[in-house]
């Protein structure tokens, strides 16, 4: 599978694991509910942000990105929802794939 395809897929995991995490935690500290959501949620995004955190290193390295560029999508990992929009983000930026080969 292409680097930059796992680090899309990654993105918008982590993404939506933050936001099911956020429902978790209002369950949890707001309404008094239930603990569940922070329980469920909290380990389904660790191990998406550590997946994403390799997906990132992995696609930098593959797709050739800067300093910069590489430093702000691990960063995107921090705040909620932010990955999302690094990827829409680096994904209008990136040049078109290679046209395929043509068969005879």
């Amino acid at each position: 599978m292409q680097a930059f395809r796992v680090f899309r897929v990654t993105a918008v995991a982590e993404a939506f694991s933050w936001a099911g995490l956020l429902v978790g935690m209002y369950l949890k500290h707001v309404s008094h509910t239930t603990e569940a959501g922070v329980w469920l949620f909290g380990r389904i995004h660790g191990a998406l942000f550590v997946a994403y955190l390799a997906a990132t290193l992995w696609a930098a390295r593959t797709e050739r990105w800067s300093l910069w560029r590489t430093g702000f999508a691990l960063l995107a990992s921090i705040p909620p929802l932010t990955t999302l929009i690094f990827e829409r983000w680096v994904s209008r930026r990136r040049p078109a794939a290679e046209p395929a080969p043509a068969t005879a």
